[in-house]
């Protein structure tokens, strides 16, 4: 364990404009990312970023707009650092701060804070518990290129991903067992909603839905209910990952379901895709179809969530 030098962790995760007017350049750094999509030839990468990202804006300005006017994600990954930083007090020297991919803090902002504070080693943390190139990989990616185009030779430790992490599962698992109790005994569906992915990812190998599988194992063995697997926030124009949750929206109502819980599996805090589109968009279908709609309550800087991410660290260290 660390108890001499300092080791800075990197809560690696997506980002989001924090202001109506970051959303473009936002939507611009996001489709430009060849790892996460691919569109058309890579020279022309940027061009057709930038006329994504021009013809998505308002709407995805009026979303924001919905849920206070910008993300709430960089709040509430640093909440996240601040509470493991805490937690990690007793282990060694450690600080802990929040990474961004596709707006601040990026990496190289991070890394001068590092090099300002003297680490010695490094742990790279995404906070997507099941790895894909998309997420992990290309924060990953980036992290790396940071690292050497900036010089810092320090020791890198990576935790590439974690499924089925037990204070994960078990923070998730109580999420689910709580809102079911809502719907006082009447039956309920389950839905395990994840961010989609383009269908040639997996097809190259990508492990993403067989995490994502992992993760439901995990959870069903603790609250003995099955549930199933859909997508949301398709983004381009490649073939996605389905079903998607609106659809599966419109077969529970066709088959005469009366309840439904939506976990939102592979998001660990709150931002638009739970805020906005899950309980507002998805919401509104849902009720208007004539389901009960519940959503599981993000997990954030719960303390027990904290303890895992704590684990990981360790033994990443320890490793």
């Amino acid at each position: 364990m660390n108890k001499n030098g300092k080791t800075g962790i990197l809560l690696l995760n997506l980002g989001g404009p924090e202001r109506l007017e970051d959303v473009r350049p936002f939507l611009l750094n996001l489709f430009s990312d060849r790892q996460i999509i691919r569109l058309g030839p890579a020279f022309m990468q940027r061009f057709i970023a930038w006329v994504i990202a021009y013809r998505r804006a308002p709407k995805s300005m009026a979303n924001y707009q919905r849920i206070g006017g910008g993300s709430p994600i960089r709040a509430k990954t640093e909440e996240q650092a601040m509470a493991l930083e805490r937690t990690l007090a007793d282990d060694g020297h450690f600080t802990v701060r929040a990474c961004m991919r596709y707006w601040h803090p990026f990496a190289d902002e991070v890394l001068r804070e590092m090099a300002t504070a003297q680490v010695r080693q490094l742990v790279a943390l995404p906070l997507y518990p099941h790895y894909s190139i998309a997420t992990t990989g290309s924060s990953l990616t980036d992290l790396r290129q940071q690292l050497k185009r900036m010089h810092m030779d320090l020791p890198l430790h990576v935790i590439r991903d974690w499924p089925d992490q037990p204070r994960f599962i078990a923070c998730l698992a109580a999420r689910i067992q709580e809102k079911v109790a809502g719907f006082g005994g009447k039956e309920v569906e389950v839905v395990y909603s994840a961010h989609s992915l383009p269908v040639q990812f997996i097809r190259e190998g990508d492990p993403y839905v067989e995490h994502l599988e992992r993760s439901i194992r995990a959870l069903e063995a603790i609250t003995g209910i099955k549930g199933q697997l859909c997508y949301q926030s398709r983004s381009g124009p490649v073939e996605w990952l389905g079903p998607a949750l609106p659809e599966v929206i419109q077969r529970l109502a066709d088959q005469g379901k009366r309840n439904m819980l939506v976990v939102p599996i592979s998001f660990v805090s709150d931002h638009v895709e739970t805020l906005y589109e899950i309980d507002i968009e998805y919401r509104q279908l849902a009720e208007g179809l004539g389901l009960r709609f519940a959503v599981t309550r993000a997990l954030n800087a719960d303390p027990d969530f904290i303890e895992g991410l704590r684990a990981l660290v360790l033994e990443a260290v320890a490793g």
